[in-house]
């Protein structure tokens, strides 16, 4: 089973820089890249809701139990567009692997600063010398692949 979860989260991660890519390609068809962002979280959002009433057969239930979630919380949506628009807006100027490099150099630093200090309720994971070697290996990553 961790196998399969290990596997899970790779997948999920190789297709950042599809739907990055694919998103460029439709700012250049929009014309805006927070077009092309809305479009893609349109789609995504048509998606989630079929998937929802397919396989959430507590859905009221559970969407009102959400009003109980604290404000900052749903500050995640607004990161994701975030997220989406400085992609779509990036990888065309600085090209896939260097967005991605820089995209990976910045949630490992704060994937850091989240686990050692336990912030937003997760386990606390102490920074210590293979992690600084870690991100220290990523930066050197994202700098051979500025340079070449």
């Amino acid at each position: 089973m961790r196998i399969f979860l290990l596997l899970l989260a790779v997948a999920a991660g190789a297709m950042l820089p599809i739907q990055a890519t694919l998103n460029a390609k439709m700012a250049k068809f929009a014309a805006s890249p927070v077009l092309a962002a809305l479009l893609s979280f349109a789609t995504g959002t048509v998606a989630l809701i079929l998937y929802a009433l397919f396989t959430q057969p507590n859905i009221i239930t559970q969407l009102t139990s959400t009003r109980q979630a604290p404000i900052y919380i749903w500050l995640a949506g607004i990161i994701g567009a975030f997220y989406v628009v400085g992609s779509v807006s990036l990888l065309p100027q600085l090209g896939v692997a260097l967005t991605f490099s820089l995209i990976i150099a910045g949630q490992m630093l704060v994937t850091l600063v989240l686990d050692h200090y336990g912030l937003l309720g997760v386990p606390v994971k102490t920074i210590n010398l293979p992690r600084l070697i870690g991100i220290l290996l990523i930066i050197g990553g994202v700098i051979l692949i500025r340079k070449f």
